[in-house]
């Protein structure tokens, strides 16, 4: 193999190209005397030269070129200072340049075919040396410099990679749906320990009041037993949505309770516990409400289309609205059924028919032999919305609406059979209510072409008419030359026959 030419160094303040002296290979590189030669910075300047320093023109510029060089791609000011500081080659002629990353080395090799580029470990070494010694080998540079430089660089790369939209952030959605399921269990949880220990106390509540909320704050209001008279009618009432008949019965069941009695230690307890049940079902309808929000501003036309929850679910699922929108729709159509699939796989059964979309409204209205068949139309129109929600830049729920239509439109033609509305009308349809913002476009770009055209045709026919006025010149030059040719032929043969006469 070919020794190295030339080496290019990436620093935080700019690009560097040296040129390689003294030649090493891989197995002389190993030797101990080599390696100790980059720790040595007499010996270390005498295998590269600096040939050309491109510093850059601000922070602006070092992240930019930064972002580029992570993904391998060659920006425009890095092919100028390789244009500039590297001699042309040729195919039989090819130059070795030393890079730290082997992805840069095809898009360098597709601008400039004739350099060949090498990550090896002794292109490794070099680049090592150089930067340990990247203060004293670069000229114009204070000590000090490149630190700041790569501090500066380093927080403003990492703070462009975790950089989000606030729009298109969908990992708050993750965690909060994620939440919602922890706190749905926990409450049910705390809410059959609440009914368990106030029960020794007063037994009969819980027939008379099953919902859990509304019971652990008739806990907290009633305390004792003993405390209930009618003058608690209206407040108990307020507690059960105006509810005077159950009130009474909670009132008249306290007084013939068969409870025991507790001492005043276990009713704090107890008091002490509904309280916590009670303030964590109040954040688990605030954290409902911000789901909610959240999924109408990030994902509009899914919540349209199958609910808020739903929609969470199958993006949390997924991993991201992106990897959603990626999904095929016959993928989306069974996910978070992976375990029934892989069952069915094994035992050569049914594959599942739906997974998290089961949940939504439009499978439990679809008759039992429609399921399957409304749970592959909705996989498909889920596919779309997560797709027009992510690539959107400010997508709202037009799309959604339309979509949910075309779905309602579908169980009604299973049931009567009545033609549904096709995917072309929908567009059509979801564009008119999307205002002039996407209409408006389509229209003048018609217009422009429309004018384009006219404006070609009158060309065409001016061409035209200028050709055949010019042709019809040419005729009848020629036919008067024609004209004159024969007058005069004519001429000459009526001398010579006056001459022969």
């Amino acid at each position: 193999m070919a020794g190295l030419d030339y080496v290019l160094y990436e620093e935080p303040t700019g690009y560097a190209i040296f040129k390689v002296k003294l030649q090493q290979d891989e197995v002389g590189s190993r030797l101990r005397e080599v390696q100790d030669a980059a720790n040595d910075l007499a010996l270390f300047s005498k295998l590269v030269e600096l040939v050309s320093f491109a510093p850059f023109k601000g922070a602006a510029q070092a992240l930019e070129n930064a972002n580029e060089i992570s993904e391998g791609l060659v920006s425009d000011y890095l092919k100028s200072v390789l244009e500039l500081a590297i001699p042309k080659g040729s195919s039989k002629n090819q130059i070795n340049l030393a890079i730290s990353d082997k992805a840069l080395g095809p898009s360098i090799k597709e601008i400039f075919p004739y350099i060949d580029c090498i990550s090896n470990e002794v292109a490794q070494d070099l680049i090592r040396g150089i930067r340990v010694w990247g203060s004293k080998l670069l000229k114009g540079l204070h000590e000090g410099d490149l630190e700041r430089a790569q501090l500066g660089l380093g927080h403003a790369y990492s703070r462009a990679k975790v950089k989000f939209s606030v729009q298109k952030n969908d990992n708050h959605i993750i965690q909060a749906i994620a939440l919602l399921d922890q706190l749905d269990k926990d409450i049910n949880t705390y809410s059959m320990r609440v009914k368990e220990w106030y029960g020794w106390h007063f037994p009969e509540l819980a027939k008379i009041v099953p919902d859990n909320y509304t019971y652990a704050k008739l806990v907290l209001f009633i305390k004792d037993k003993a405390s209930l008279t009618d003058e608690s009618l209206h407040d108990v009432a307020a507690l059960m949505n105006d509810d005077a008949g159950v009130a009474q019965r909670v009132i008249d069941a306290a007084r013939i309770s068969m409870g025991q009695d507790i001492s005043e230690q276990d009713m704090d307890n107890v008091l002490t516990f509904a309280k916590r049940t009670v303030s964590i079902s109040d954040y688990r309808k605030s954290l409902f409400k911000y789901l909610t929000d959240k999924m109408h501003t990030v994902a509009p036309n899914l919540s349209e289309l199958i609910g808020e929850v739903v929609g969470a679910r199958l993006i949390s699922h997924a991993g991201s609205l992106t990897n959603l929108s990626k999904q095929a729709a016959s993928t989306v159509q069974i996910l978070g059924a992976e375990k029934a699939l892989f069952r069915a796989l094994k035992t050569k059964g049914n594959t599942p028919k739906y997974g998290l979309i089961y949940h939504s409204s439009f499978i439990g209205k679809a008759a039992p032999k429609n399921k399957g068949r409304i749970s592959r139309y909705l996989a498909n129109k889920c596919s779309i919305a997560s797709r027009i929600d992510n690539y959107s830049d400010e997508p709202n729920n037009i799309f959604g609406q339309i979509l949910k239509k075309q779905v309602e439109e579908r169980l009604e033609f299973y049931d009567t059979g009545k033609s549904p509305m096709k995917n072309a009308d929908a567009v059509k349809e979801a564009l008119a209510l999307g205002g002039g913002d996407l209409v408006a476009p389509a229209k003048e770009e018609k217009k422009e072409k429309s004018e384009k055209k006219e404006k070609k045709d009158k060309k065409e026919k001016k061409d035209k008419k200028d050709k055949k006025e010019k042709k019809d010149k040419k005729d009848k030059k020629s036919k008067k030359r024609k004209a004159d040719d024969d007058s005069s032929d004519k001429k000459d043969k009526k001398k010579k026959k006056k001459s022969k006469d």
